[in-house]
């Protein structure tokens, strides 16, 4: 899904919000939906969303972001190896072009979660990324709670890259 679409005439200029996610069963992908559903509704043209599965995302995509949503399954107390395998491949041309770039976290796990958010946290505090929002987590099944949350996340993240907030 891309929604790069140009603002209409009048409208301030676009923020590009680039999603970055893995979800292996579907619960991930669920929530990363609700975050995008109302990061789109909350910011409308004034946010172009780019959602991209973790291995198909590189350093253009992240050079084009000015915000970014990551949303990763917990798998061994770390986050998944397709996030990890995108961490890997941007780092280098990354580095030193996105340092300040906003970021926020969604992280789902069967039986726990910390792992998965300080395996993120530390690449993306090496890269000189900033989170801008308590991450957003899930253990267990997928409530309606959970569900707001997410979207909440989504929305919130928008609005602060369209008002120049992040």
């Amino acid at each position: 899904m891309d929604h790069d679409a140009a603002p209409g005439i009048g409208a301030r200029p676009v923020a590009h919000l680039l999603v970055v996610a893995h979800s292996r069963t579907g619960s991930t992908a669920e929530l990363r939906d609700l975050a995008v559903g109302a990061a789109a509704e909350a910011a409308g043209d004034e946010v172009a969303v780019r959602v991209l599965g973790a291995f198909d995302a590189g350093p253009d995509d992240v050079l084009w972001a000015r915000g970014l949503l990551l949303a990763t399954p917990a798998n061994f107390g770390y986050m998944s190896g397709a996030l990890k395998d995108f961490f890997e491949r941007i780092y280098h041309p990354c580095l030193d072009r996105s340092a300040g770039l906003p970021y926020v976290l969604l992280v789902k796990g069967d039986t726990d979660v910390d792992g998965g958010v300080a395996s993120v946290e530390r690449i993306a505090t090496g890269m000189r990324w900033r989170r801008v929002l308590p991450p957003v987590t899930v253990v267990g099944p997928v409530t309606d709670e959970a569900r707001a949350r997410a979207a909440d996340l989504g929305a919130t993240f928008a609005a602060g890259l369209a008002a120049g907030v992040f």
